[in-house]
């Protein structure tokens, strides 16, 4: 049964993940028909994020969401004129209320709730400190999710390390380990995987059939951290002694480390309750199960920012800042991604058709080394959680066949999708968030082109050794 409404009115009950079918009637994006000239606008926000940091970084920080709208219009309106306003709206209304907008409550859920948990008491950024930081949140993170598991412990770690003249690599592994890599062994952790699950791929198939990629990985990123962090603790400042007037170290807001689980508990129950009822919007229709998860999501933020004391969040150097920065920046990102994934689900009829040729053997049989390095390049640009359905459905889209059939596949698709996503500040959400705290906080961030630069140093050899060992 599907109930259907329109008007602005209902916007606000329409906060669901992303995949539902379309209405009957529903105007359609013929990716096959579309040249590579309209993804223009998202490669320009892409540049604009990279570069104008570094070129105008008093007009960005002042004008960032300007710069956002610029580029979501200059691909709107060009596309409304050729295609028609009927299309652009739904296509704005798809990508809004299915996308954007569940993304930035599940987002802002989880930067709420983790913003109010502080962790007590004087820490002291040493090498076995921060390397036992970055496994805990590794751990962690399959649990409550990349978001959840660096929101929890970035502000923590940089209150460890603010004597530290040396920081940004203790970040940027931050970056690679807590906010991607952690996220692997279950739906919880990342996007990519939840819509697996969504799909068919059991719960606890990523756990164990991707824990080796995970472990090699986390191993070898944890103790190469601890060797060059223990070579810029010997160049920088000894920490201050400590003080009678320190806190004693402990937890304030246990009851926020509830609530984080309470989301995690939210998302997983679009997975499991399916009663079969709708909502729809001019055409795009949403499952009911979807919009009580956005609700229970959304309720969980207001209650933890009522039980937590505005003292407790000063204490803990929580600001809206970075979460609005988000919000502007991504919002550009969603509206410019449409016409790339659009192509890209064209397949072999659409513009980037040698893309979906290469992981395809000449004898029909799937190249697992190429469905992990084009899923995770693209991951590393677009958003991953579409591009992982992408080759899970280039590779036949049913989930049993590719669990017991094509596990190497799959694994390949789900370790691309969520371990690339550390090659750049935009390849996984949390990323963004904590560059943004980090630099709010006034840790020197790489640019974006910076930071790229780390993660061809530390992390392309090592998923090549990942391809060697595994795929």
């Amino acid at each position: 049964m599907v109930l259907r409404f329109s008007g602005p009115a209902l916007a606000t009950l329409l906060l669901a993940a992303p995949a539902v079918a379309a209405g009957e009637g529903a105007p359609h994006l013929e990716g096959a028909s579309l040249g590579l000239l309209w993804v223009v606008p998202f490669a320009g926000i892409l540049l604009s994020i990279a570069l104008m940091p570094l070129a105008a970084p008093a007009f960005w920080h002042h004008h960032f969401g300007k710069v956002s709208a610029f580029w979501a219009l200059a691909f709107l309106a060009p596309f409304a004129a050729v295609h028609g306003v009927p299309l652009a709206a739904y296509e704005v209304l798809h990508v809004g209320l299915l996308e954007y907008l569940p993304f930035i409550v599940l987002l802002g859920a989880l930067f709420t709730v983790a913003g109010g948990v502080r962790l007590k008491g004087r820490l002291v950024g040493t090498p076995a400190m921060n390397t036992g930081i970055l496994a805990f949140g590794t751990v962690i993170a399959s649990l409550m999710g990349t978001t959840g598991a660096a929101m929890l412990l970035i502000r923590p770690l940089i209150r460890a390390n603010e004597h530290r003249r040396t920081q940004v690599h203790v970040m940027v592994f931050f970056i690679f380990l807590v906010a991607n890599i952690g996220g692997s062994l279950t739906p919880l952790g990342d996007p990519p995987l939840f819509l697996g699950f969504l799909q068919g791929v059991d719960f606890f198939w990523t756990t164990t059939h991707l824990f080796g990629e995970m472990l090699l990985c986390s191993i070898v990123l944890l103790v190469v951290f601890f060797a060059l962090d223990s070579w810029y603790a010997r160049r920088d400042p000894p920490a201050p002694a400590a003080s009678r007037d320190d806190e004693a170290i402990g937890i304030e807001g246990w009851h926020n480390v509830g609530l984080l689980f309470a989301i995690a508990a939210a998302v997983l129950l679009q997975g499991v309750w399916k009663p079969g009822i709708g909502v729809t919007v001019y055409h795009v229709t949403v499952a009911l199960e979807r919009i009580v998860s956005m609700a229970l999501l959304i309720a969980i933020a207001a209650l933890s920012y009522r039980l937590t004391t505005a003292e407790s969040r000063r204490r803990n150097a929580f600001s809206w800042g970075p979460i609005l920065e988000v919000a502007k920046l991504f919002a550009g990102i969603f509206v410019t991604i449409v016409p790339a994934l659009a192509i890209l689900r064209a397949g072999a009829d659409g513009s980037l058709a040698f893309v979906v040729d290469l992981v395809t053997r000449p004898d029909g049989t799937p190249d697992n080394a190429m469905y992990f390095w084009l899923t995770g390049a693209l991951s590393s640009f677009l958003d991953n959680a579409p591009t992982y359905l992408v080759f899970f459905n280039t590779a036949g889209g049913d989930a049993r066949v590719l669990m017991h059939d094509l596990p190497l596949t799959l694994a390949a698709i789900s370790c691309g999708a969520v371990f690339m996503g550390a090659n750049t500040y935009i390849g996984n959400a949390p990323n963004f968030m904590v560059k943004a705290i980090a630099e709010e906080r006034g840790v020197p961030m790489p640019s974006f082109f910076g930071f790229m630069a780390w993660s061809g140093i530390f992390l392309l050899p090592l998923f090549v050794v990942v391809t060697v060992v595994f795929f």
